[in-house]
């Protein structure tokens, strides 16, 4: 089982975020909502990094923007070192925001294209006067530049002027210009080339260990994840519905959806790839304008049963697990939890499962 978290930095209990659907001009009347993100609960120890997986679509990236306070939640709270930071506005907000910073997916569009690198880098100091003398931020982001493995002398240049690799470096050290105690990831490697992407991991790597940093690092590369992970949660439809170690998730899975994901990960073996079973998900996820009633995943998976139509399950230790300890008594949010898949075919065959067709995506 997990060890609890001693000291955290981060605690996210209930977050919610739904975004209403009107209808009319003049009187517009709400006729739903979209349920992006619907109750998700973790915490995040000093030093430690958080993986958040899961298909396009369920909620990792809204889940990010309000770790920074960029989208304000429907419900729930984010306590930073104890304090709501949902509640904060102006000074008080403005000073959390030094200690929670973010790096975006795209190293391009998330770069002002007409600012120079010293600028776009130097930009918190401006903010943040505090945190650096005017007559000494020019130091600061050649060392910051430095720290990330680009040229200090290149403070001059444009994004435009740089590879996709460099601006995330450039965008990597704009966020550790304040020098923040979290940051928050959101798929920060998934618009660069594969070789690429492993410079940028490995960069963050040793980051955290040089700054003491604690990281919400969000992807859908489950490779990626394990990498760089302490505990891994993997989201479905707005919920986390399995979370654990990295070793108790890529290796003892029991959420079936986890199951599913990780069966579709590459094997670059060839001879392991013969012996492989795959699980293939029939059915799209759903809207999450219309949430499936109780197992959000049961119009998916090959265990629903009746009971998961109608009884929401809750994300904690199955109860068969609790006793026996070990590596698959970790949280899961499933009826039938089991750290196998069943009605599996035979080796290096996929498992056709009930529904519509599509795959895990």
């Amino acid at each position: 089982m997990a060890e609890p978290i001693t000291e955290p930095v981060l605690e996210v209990d209930g977050l919610v975020k739904h975004y209403p659907l009107t209808r009319g001009v003049l009187f517009r009347k709400q006729v739903g909502a979209v349920r992006a993100v619907d109750g998700v609960d973790f915490a995040l120890g000093r030093g430690e990094t958080l993986g958040i997986v899961g298909e396009s679509g369920c909620g990792k990236s809204t889940v990010a923007r309000m770790l920074v306070n960029l989208e304000r939640p429907t419900a729930g709270s984010i306590r930073y070192r104890g304090e709501d930071i949902t509640r904060l506005s102006g000074r008080a907000l403005k000073a959390v925001r030094r200690n929670i910073q973010m790096v975006f997916q795209d190293p391009y569009t998330s770069l002002n294209p007409r600012m120079t690198v010293g600028d776009i880098v130097g930009e918190p100091y401006d903010i943040h006067p505090e945190a650096a003398p005017r007559g000494d931020r020019r130091r600061r982001v050649q060392e910051l530049l430095e720290v990330v493995g680009l040229n200090p002398e290149h403070v001059n240049r444009y994004p435009h002027q740089f590879s996709g690799g460099q601006r995330q470096r450039i965008g990597i050290a704009r966020g550790l210009a304040l020098r923040p105690e979290v940051i928050v990831a959101d798929e920060p490697v998934s618009a660069l080339d594969v070789s690429v992407q492993a410079q940028v991991v490995n960069l963050m790597d040793r980051l955290q260990s040089e700054f003491d940093l604690a990281y919400v690092f969000i992807a859908h590369d489950l490779s990626v994840v394990r990498h760089i992970s302490d505990r891994v949660g993997v989201m479905y439809l707005g919920r986390i519905v399995e979370t654990g170690t990295d070793t108790e998730i890529y290796d003892h899975p029991t959420h079936p959806y986890t199951q599913a994901l990780l069966s579709a990960v590459p094997v670059p073996d060839p001879r392991a790839r013969e012996h492989r079973e795959r699980i293939i998900l029939s059915g799209d996820v759903p809207s999450p304008t219309d949430v499936p009633s109780g197992c959000r995943f049961r119009t998916r998976c090959w265990k629903a049963r009746e009971r998961c139509a109608v009884e929401d399950p809750a994300l904690a230790v199955p109860e068969e697990f609790r006793a026996a300890g070990g590596p698959a008594a970790h949280a899961s949010a499933c009826h039938f939890a089991a750290t196998a898949p069943t009605g599996r075919s035979a080796p290096g065959r996929a498992v056709p499962l009930e529904g519509h067709g599509g795959g895990p995506g």
